[in-house]
């Protein structure tokens, strides 16, 4: 069944043709006219030819029976304007052109066929005999003059070929009206042709266009009452449905509200975790400070108390700065070294691909003295050093956590011996992998054991940054942390923005 869409195009096409059909037989019918128009001036000329012949002859008649020298002079130039008309009405027959409104200019012309050319070309001997009989006699100044030998020899040549180029001239006057006759007859096929070709395009429309349009809307009609008949039932499940939709929508309603309370303690959980972890980090660091650093800084107060008492003895020969000088060498390393970990200057100097090239030499350096230590890869992709923006400072930070964090556990739990840092930029993200080939272990004790804190905490950091974090481990096949953050992630408004510290 035909479309409205095709029917529409259809009936535009349609249309379209007869416009078309229409235009081009106006446009082909006034072509016609206009040359018919164009012929029938030349026609006339070519008639008018006849009739000034004629008046010639009785002008010549009436010049050569004048005595007043007054009428004379007057009738010979009333012969001479007529015969200028007759000539140039000849010519512009003859050559098919058509006369300005002053009767001199040409504004445009017609092809004269091979016949009416051979009716003219044989006219011409004619034309030419009363051209020189007429210029002969218009020379003559006087009516005595008209008795000489040459005038009456002038005007028995006019006379001569006068009735001859009648004769003539009617033969090309009737070539010309049976060639625009034949024309015309011609014209009028081809406007029958064209109305055959309307009607025909016009049953077109009512066959193609109408008869389908109209058979499309008796079934439209039909389905509509069909469609009216539902519409009744369809109004009474309705108002069915409008009750179970009130159900419904208080049940989305609760289910919603139980949604946004569970996501309200999942917040507070990633909170408490969060806030765990920190917890944790303070606990490090006060170890780190009282162990460390604090018990450094008691060893140097004691160094101090016993040179003092050295001094006070007058012992100064006793005195020995050199291991006093290597503790407060000691606490200096101590304290960059605990500096370092808790906000690496690096970091925010150079950004996170150098931090971590010295986080991984800084490791290299310390342990390299043990033969048991493990030693730390750290490779970057080129496309990463040379992205045109810097990171995020938020993205920076956690992914430097992410990697103490999991060099920590696998040196710590995993008994690590090598651990590879790759990081990388693809398809707009981040990624960001740490392997290492130690002990493994199942991930499902994760929640179990201690360091599954840690862990916990480096999931949650990158969750907050719209990033991914995945842990995979086998217990003898090492472990492989894989991490992907959208390069220009943004940290999401959370408590985490007052407890990032640790």
């Amino acid at each position: 069944m035909t479309t409205p869409v095709q029917l529409t195009k259809l009936y535009v096409a349609t249309l379209l043709s007869l416009a078309l059909l229409l235009t081009v037989a106006e446009v082909i019918t006034q072509w016609q006219i206009d040359k018919f128009q164009d012929e029938l001036w030349v026609i006339r000329y070519t008639a008018l030819q006849r009739n000034q012949s004629q008046q010639i002859a009785k002008k010549v008649l009436q010049l050569a029976n004048q005595h007043d020298s007054v009428l004379f002079v007057s009738a010979r130039n009333e012969l001479g304007s007529l015969f200028k008309t007759f000539e140039r009405y000849h010519i512009a027959g003859r050559q098919g052109t058509v006369l300005g409104p002053d009767g001199v200019t040409s504004t445009r012309s017609i092809s004269n066929s091979d016949t009416v050319n051979r009716l003219y070309k044989a006219v011409s001997p004619h034309f030419i005999a009363l051209q020189v009989s007429l210029n002969q006699l218009l020379k003559i100044s006087g009516p005595a003059q008209m008795k000489s030998p040459e005038a009456k020899a002038s005007i028995a040549l006019l006379l001569a070929n006068e009735s001859l180029f009648l004769e003539k001239i009617d033969a090309v006057i009737r070539q010309y009206t049976g060639e625009l006759r034949y024309k015309l007859t011609r014209l009028q096929r081809l406007e029958l042709i064209f109305h055959i070709l309307t009607l025909l395009t016009l049953a077109g429309i009512g066959w193609f266009v109408f008869r389908p349009a109209v058979d499309r809307l008796r079934q439209t009609l039909s389905r509509l009452i069909i469609a009216e008949k539902r519409t009744a039932d369809v109004n009474r499940k309705l108002r069915s449905l409008n009750k179970s939709l009130k159900k419904a929508r208080q049940q989305l309603y609760e289910a919603s509200q139980r949604q946004l309370q569970e996501q309200a303690d999942a917040q507070k959980s990633r909170t408490a975790y969060l806030i765990t972890g920190q917890e944790e980090e303070r606990k490090r660091l006060s170890r780190e400070l009282h162990d460390g650093l604090g018990q450094m800084l008691t060893a140097i107060k004691l160094q101090i108390e016993g040179l003092e008492v050295k001094l006070s003895k007058g012992r100064a020969d006793e005195v020995n700065l050199a291991t006093l000088k290597n503790l407060i060498t000691q606490t200096i390393q101590e304290t960059r070294s605990i500096s370092n970990n808790l906000m690496p200057s690096v970091l925010s100097d150079f950004g996170l691909s150098v931090a971590l090239r010295r986080l991984a030499e800084s490791h290299n350096r310390a342990e390299q003295k043990s033969a048991e230590s493990a030693q730390i890869e750290y490779t970057v992709d080129k496309e990463f050093d040379s992205a045109p923006l810097p990171l995020d400072q938020n993205v920076e930070i956690t992914l430097y956590r992410v990697a103490q964090e999991s060099i920590t556990n696998a040196i710590r739990h995993g008994k690590a011996r090598h651990i590879r840092l790759h990081l990388q930029q693809q398809n707009q993200q981040i990624q960001f992998t740490i392997e290492d080939d130690g002990l493994g272990f199942k991930t499902q004790r994760l929640t179990k054991e201690p360091h599954g804190q840690g862990v916990h905490n480096m999931h949650e950091r990158i969750k907050l940054l719209n990033g991914t974090f995945v842990i995979h481990s086998t217990p003898g096949e090492g472990t492989k942390i894989s991490v992907n953050i959208p390069y220009h992630s943004q940290l999401i408004a959370h408590d985490y923005d007052q407890i990032n510290v640790g």
